[in-house]
């Protein structure tokens, strides 16, 4: 009967006989009715985000996600990353303030900013915690990293990018683990040689390994979380990097101006969806570890405190610690806006170079060369190839090298002059509620979080 209807419902069935034929369908099968009732009604279009395979490039980082009880794609997973959530960044901080802070103890083993590191660690452990938690059930893990984008990408991108997933984890350990180092070394030192201070439920050695094993894990899960979020926001961003320089070698070919302005917008709209996403992470990220950093001061530079490496080691090594993560926040906006940028350079010299080369050759059989001529002989094309013999970092956006006109004879004047006009007036990069994140807005935020740390540093471990 299916078979039947699809050939009457055909493109040479008259319209008029269409209504007859339907009412004969519903007379002797109801049910072939409302399948084509539901086949002519238009399918809604999936708006639902994009959920990754169990197989796939994304497998490895999912399980390593997962093992650390931040996926929440399902509701088992989600509730776990939730209870794993409060217990190590809520309640085991709060139970070692009150409870193991040992405000009796002696002057080595007093912890008299333990509050500053619990909150400072904890606010930012919540932050990132709720952006990557909004992150990933939202959007998905393969759609917020823009892997389902990658169809569209050259072999070249593709094969970079999955490379720089690859190399994320490692990047998240270079990090963490000579923090961490640090302070299991302090807790170790702390519970092994000031354990008579401490009240203890039971077998004082056994209290003082659940003890450290809990205050440890707490500290690590929360690092972890927050230099999480920073690395993948440099992985997305190097992403866009790898598009960029893909992008440039469009002025190397016979390119229509359509398509690199096409190609553009897409670039575009790319970076204003990365800085939706990361405008609240960064700004918030910022405000609050500059707030910690001169709490941290204003607590340390007291006339009454009394300041050595055993009570304020660990305050400085949180500052030290978020200070990284918010250094590898601005390091990619920053890094990423240049290269965007630097496509506006890079098609002011396709156009001029093109313009230059659209001229005849000038007439050199006269008896007086003309200036261009002269100035040829003087500047030779051989020396600026000798200049950047030494330039290897450069990449096609920052290329000091002249640009070949492939595109003189199709492109005219009119059309290159409108894309370079474009590109001027219409910059890329990663903005923070339309703050453009370049290297002005770099260098001034680092020399106050600089100077704040290093205040912090000379004050508490001698470090100026």
């Amino acid at each position: 009967m299916r078979v039947l209807s699809k050939n009457i419902f055909s493109i040479n069935t008259p319209i008029v006989l269409r209504p007859v034929i339907v009412i004969i369908l519903y007379h002797f099968h109801p049910k072939a009715m409302e399948a084509e009732k539901a086949s002519l009604i238009p399918k809604r279009r999936d708006i639902s985000r994009t959920k990754s395979s169990a197989h796939d490039e994304l497998h490895s980082f999912r399980s390593w996600l997962r093992w650390m009880c931040v996926d929440q794609s399902t509701g088992y997973t989600f509730c776990l990353s939730w209870l794993v959530f409060i217990v190590f960044t809520i309640v085991i901080p709060t139970l070692s303030h009150f409870y193991l802070a040992c405000s009796d103890c002696d002057n080595r083993h007093a912890r008299p900013h333990d509050s500053h590191v619990q909150l400072s660690l904890s606010t930012m452990a919540t932050l990132s915690f709720l952006c990557l938690s909004r992150f990933v059930r939202v959007y998905g893990l393969r759609r917020f990293l823009f892997f389902d984008k990658l169809c569209n990408e050259s072999d070249t991108v593709r094969k970079g990018y999955t490379e720089q997933l690859d190399s994320s984890l490692k990047i998240l350990f270079i990090f963490v683990a000579p923090c961490f180092t640090a302070e299991a070394a302090y807790k170790i030192w702390w519970y092994s040689s000031g354990a008579t201070a401490i009240p203890f439920l039971g077998n004082a050695m056994v209290s003082d390994a659940v003890a450290c094993t809990l205050e440890l894990a707490s500290w690590l899960y929360r690092t972890v979380v927050f230099f999480l979020v920073c690395v993948l926001f440099r992985l997305i961003c190097h992403l866009q990097i790898l598009r960029l320089q893909d992008f440039a070698k469009v002025f190397h070919v016979d390119s229509d101006v359509e398509d690199v302005l096409r190609e553009h917008l897409r670039i575009r709209r790319h970076l204003h969806i990365i800085s939706h996403r990361y405008r609240v992470f960064i700004l918030w990220a910022l405000i609050l570890v500059t707030i910690s950093q001169f709490t941290s001061l204003l607590d340390t530079t007291r006339s009454t405190a009394d300041l050595s490496i055993f009570k304020t080691g660990e305050l400085a090594l949180v500052s030290v610690s978020l200070l990284a993560g918010i250094m590898i926040l601005l390091r990619c906006a920053t890094r990423i806006t240049h290269k965007a940028q630097g496509v506006t350079c890079l098609a002011a010299k396709w156009h001029v170079c093109a313009t230059i080369e659209s001229f005849d050759p000038p007439d050199i059989d006269t008896e007086t060369p003309p200036m261009g001529v002269l100035t040829n002989q003087v500047f030779s094309h051989d020396a600026s190839a000798s200049d950047n013999d030494d330039a290897g970092s450069e990449d096609e956006l920052d290329s000091t090298k002249l640009i070949p006109a492939y595109a003189r004879s199709t492109i005219s004047f009119q059309k290159r002059q409108a894309l370079v006009t474009y590109f001027e007036n219409n910059r890329a990069g990663i903005t923070v509620f339309g703050f453009m994140l370049d290297r002005t807005s770099l260098h001034t935020i680092v020399m106050i979080e600089m100077s704040l740390v290093l205040w912090l540093l000379g004050k508490t471990v001698g470090i100026s």
